[in-house]
C-alpha cells in the first residue's frame, strides 16, 4: 500500500500543472512489430525471417520496422498511460532491444569505440575516485574510495550488459552524496549504526524502484520537457567546471602548496583541456586526410591526458620535488576502506528502525528515479538519431527495463555497503557524442549503438581495483590532468543545449547574429524565458550546496509544474511551444 501511495503522490506532483493536451514530446503513434503479437506469415517475408532467426541484424530489424509501421500505427493513437499492466513496459523494452544483442557486440568492434573506451575510462574513473574520497569523509570511512570504484566497475559492467539503453553511463552524483550525509547525521542523532540503516534504506528504495519499473511509472517523464532537460544538463556541466576550477584554485591557496605548484597545476590542467578540445575539433578542419582527422579527433581527449601527464613529468624531472603534483589516489589493496566485512550486518539495526527506514527511502527513491530518467531522456534525444530498440522520436523506450536494472543494483549494493549508482548526465552525454558519426558537412548522421564501450570502460576500472600493475600506472597520473578532463567534460556537453545558446545570444548583436530555431519569438520573450531558466539553475545550485541539499530532487520535480504555469500568463503558449519544442 505504501508503494502505491508513493507512486500516486509522484503522479499527482507532475500532473498538478499538466494541461489536458497532447504534448510535442509524446511518443509516436506506432509500435514496432516486436512490441506486439507476432504477425502471421502473410504479413511479409521479413516476419518469417524474424520467426526463424533469434538474433536479427540491424538491417533486418529496420526492415521489419518499415514493414510493420502501417499495421502498428493504429495501435498506439493515444499517449501511454501513466501506469501499465505489470511488466508490460519492461517486456516491450526488451522485446525491442534483445533481438539486436548480436549487433550490439559486432557494432562496437571499431577504432572509434576503442577511442571512446580510452577517453571514458578516465572520465568515469576520476569522478569515482573523487566521490569516493567525499563519501569516506562524510561516512567516517564506512564507504570510501575502494567501495566507490568497486561499485562503479561492477554496476557499470552489469548495466552495460543488461540495460535496454547501454549508452547510458551510471555513476554517483552530488545529490546522492548529500542524501547519504543526511542519513549519517540521522544515524548519529538516533544512536543507530550507519551501515545497517543505509542498507535497509537501500532495500526499501530498491523495492519501490522495482515497483515503479514493473508498473511503467517512468511514463511520468513524458511531462518533462526541454525546459527541464536544459536546466538539468547545464547544472551538471556547471558542477564539473566549478569542481575543476575550485581544485585548481586551492593549489594556490593551500598552505601546503607553493606558487610554483599552483602555477604548474594551472598549466597542466589548461594544457590537458586545450589539447583535448583542439584535437576533438580537428574533424571539422581541412587539415590531413579524412581518416587521419577522424582518428585524431576520436582519440583527442585521451591524447589530452597524455599531453598533461608528459608536461607534469617533464616539470618533475627538471625541478625535482618542488614540482611534484598530487596524483590520483587509489587504495593499494582490494579491501573495504575501514577493514569491515563486505556484507553489511542487517540484523544489527533494531526492528523498529528497519521499518522506519522506509521514510528516508521515499526521498532516496525520488532522487534516484529523477536522476535516472532525466538522464536517459537526454540520451534518448532524437537529435542523436539512434534507432535500435526505439520507436521513432520516442524518449521513453528503454526506461522501464533500465529502471528494473537500477532497482536490482540498488538492492545488491545496499547489502554489501557500496554506493548507489544512477545514470550520470555528463558522462552519458560525453559517451553518446564520442560515438557520433558525422557527414562531410559536419552534421550528425547517426550514433554507434553498441555495448562494447560500456563493457570495456568498466572492465578497465575493475582491473584497477583487482590488479596491482594498473593501479601503479594510475598513481603516476597527476590530479590536475583529471581537472583538465573535467573541464573538457563539462564544456563539451554544452553545444546543442539551447539554454546555453540563448545565454550566449544575450551578448550578441541581433542584426548580425545567425538565425536560430526560436528566432520567430520576440527577443524580449526569449530573454525572459532564459532568465527564468537561469534563476531555476541558481536555485538548484543553492539548494544542492545548502544544508537542505537532500531536497534537491524535489526542486527538480517542481520544474515541470513551473514550466506549464509559465504559459498560463507569463509567456504566450504560441511562444512557449517554440521555445520548449522537443526535437
Amino acid at each position: 500500500m505504501a508503494k502505491s501511495s508513493l507512486l500516486s503522490a509522484a503522479a499527482a506532483l507532475l500532473l498538478a500543472a499538466a494541461p489536458a493536451r497532447a504534448f510535442s514530446f509524446a511518443p509516436p503513434t506506432h509500435h514496432h512489430a516486436l512490441s506486439r503479437p507476432k504477425l502471421t506469415a502473410a504479413a511479409g517475408p521479413s516476419s518469417a525471417r524474424r520467426a526463424s532467426t533469434p538474433l536479427m541484424s540491424t538491417a533486418d530489424y529496420l526492415e521489419d520496422l518499415s514493414d510493420s509501421d502501417a499495421v502498428a500505427a493504429e495501435a498506439d493513437d493515444k499517449d501511454p498511460p501513466l501506469f501499465e499492466a505489470p511488466l508490460k513496459g519492461i517486456k516491450r523494452d526488451y522485446d525491442m532491444r534483445l533481438p539486436l544483442y548480436k549487433s550490439d557486440i559486432k557494432d562496437g568492434l571499431n577504432t572509434q569505440c576503442l577511442a571512446a573506451i580510452c577517453f571514458l575510462f578516465f572520465a568515469c574513473l576520476a569522478p569515482a575516485v573523487g566521490f569516493g574520497s567525499l563519501f569516506g569523509a562524510v561516512t567516517n570511512g564506512a564507504i570510501g574510495t575502494m567501495e566507490m570504484v568497486s561499485s562503479t566497475a561492477m554496476c557499470g559492467f552489469i548495466y552495460a550488459l543488461t540495460s535496454a539503453q547501454p549508452l547510458t553511463i551510471i555513476g554517483s552524483t552530488g545529490p546522492v552524496l548529500a542524501f547519504v550525509a543526511t542519513l549519517v547525521q540521522f544515524a548519529d542523532k538516533m544512536n543507530l549504526p550507519f551501515l545497517p540503516l543505509y542498507a535497509w534504506t537501500g532495500i526499501w528504495t530498491s523495492g519501490i524502484l522495482f515497483a515503479s519499473s514493473i508498473t511503467s511509472a517512468s511514463n511520468l517523464v513524458k511531462y518533462l520537457t526541454r525546459f527541464t532537460d536544459e536546466i538539468f544538463s547545464t547544472l551538471i556541466s556547471f558542477i564539473f567546471v566549478l569542481e575543476a576550477t575550485q581544485n585548481i584554485g586551492r593549489s594556490f591557496t593551500n598552505p601546503a602548496s607553493s606558487f610554483t605548484k599552483g602555477l604548474l597545476t594551472l598549466v597542466v590542467a589548461v594544457s590537458t583541456y586545450f589539447t583535448a578540445n583542439v584535437l576533438r575539433g580537428l574533424r571539422n578542419t581541412v587539415y590531413f586526410t579524412k581518416g587521419v582527422r577522424k582518428n585524431i579527433s576520436n582519440f583527442g581527449p585521451t591524447l589530452g591526458v597524455v599531453a598533461g601527464v608528459m608536461i607534469a613529468r617533464w616539470a618533475k624531472i627538471a625541478q625535482g620535488a618542488e614540482a611534484a603534483l598530487p596524483a590520483l589516489a587509489i587504495p593499494q589493496t582490494f579491501a573495504t576502506t575501514s577493514g569491515r566485512p563486505w556484507l553489511v550486518p542487517l540484523l544489527d539495526l533494531p526492528v523498529w528502525a528497519r521499518w522506519a527506514a522506509f521514510f528516508p527511502a521515499l526521498m532516496a527513491t525520488v532522487l534516484l528515479f529523477l536522476d535516472q530518467n532525466i538522464t536517459v531522456r537526454l540520451v534518448n534525444n532524437p537529435s542523436y538519431k539512434m534507432q535500435k530498440g526505439r520507436r521513432e522520436k520516442n524518449m521513453l523506450d528503454g526506461m522501464h527495463a533500465d529502471m528494473l536494472v537500477i532497482s536490482i543494483l540498488t538492492f545488491v549494493t545496499s547489502l554489501i555497503g557500496l554506493p548507489w549508482l544512477v545514470a550520470a548526465t555528463v558522462r552519458s552525454i560525453s559517451h553518446v557524442r564520442a560515438l557520433s558519426l558525422f557527414d562531410s558537412a559536419g552534421k550528425l548522421k547517426k550514433t554507434i549503438e553498441q555495448r562494447i564501450t560500456g563493457l570495456g570502460i568498466h572492465s578497465l576500472i575493475g582491473a584497477c581495483v583487482l590488479f596491482d600493475k594498473p593501479r601503479a600506472i594510475l598513481h603516476q597520473i597527476p590530479t590536475p590532468v583529471l581537472m583538465g578532463l573535467f573541464m573538457f567534460l563539462g564544456t563539451s556537453a554544452l553545444p546543442g543545449n539551447e539554454m546555453w545558446e540563448r545565454i550566449k545570444e544575450l551578448f550578441q548583436d541581433p542584426s548580425v547574429a545567425p538565425k536560430k530555431r526560436w528566432s520567430a519569438v520576440p527577443r524580449k520573450v526569449s530573454t525572459l524565458f532564459t532568465a527564468i531558466q537561469i534563476a531555476c539553475l541558481g536555485a538548484m545550485v543553492y539548494v544542492k550546496e545548502s544544508p537542505i541539499g537532500v531536497l534537491f530532487p524535489v526542486v527538480i520535480a517542481m520544474l515541470a509544474p513551473l514550466r506549464f504555469a509559465l504559459e498560463k500568463g507569463v509567456i504566450k503558449k504560441e511562444y512557449m511551444d517554440i521555445l520548449d519544442e522537443d526535437e
